[in-house]
């Protein structure tokens, strides 16, 4: 993706959200959404200052997961950030999430809030590499 658009001033991991008092109870999925980014920025290279991590699609009046992607969209180009691409890790295949909230819809609040570039970048959906990784998976549990 970066040999096609360049690398952006901020790379997003983005992940679903959950309300924050499931986090509370002791669900440790904001741990594993976490140690996915440590070992993405690690194969990658990233320093601290290169990436961020945010929780998406919340619905309801429960607080969830914060920083909020949309929020933190909007908030961006006051820092300084005018070029992000997103990347949804717990996806494997995009999905109407993917393609209409964070594509379309997240576009435009950064955008309008002044936002310079943005670009979601796509799960692997039916790419020959994510087919063989899944056709690995399912040959070592057959």
């Amino acid at each position: 993706h970066w040999q096609e658009h360049g690398k952006p001033q901020k790379l997003i991991f983005s992940f679903h959200g959950i309300p924050k008092i499931y986090y509370e109870r002791g669900d440790i999925y904001p741990e594993q959404c976490y140690a996915t980014v440590d070992l993405l920025v690690k194969e990658m290279n990233l320093n601290s200052d290169e990436y961020m991590v945010c929780f998406q699609s919340r619905f309801g009046k429960l607080e969830w997961l914060k920083p909020y992607l949309d929020e933190t969209l909007q908030n961006l180009p006051s820092q300084g950030i005018t070029d992000v691409q997103v990347i949804c890790p717990g996806f494997s295949a995009d999905c109407l999430e993917t393609l209409e909230e964070i594509e379309e819809e997240n576009k435009e609040y950064f955008l309008e809030s002044g936002g310079k570039k943005y670009s979601y970048i796509p799960a692997l959906n039916d790419t020959p590499e994510h087919i063989e990784c899944l056709t690995d998976i399912i040959k070592q549990n057959l």
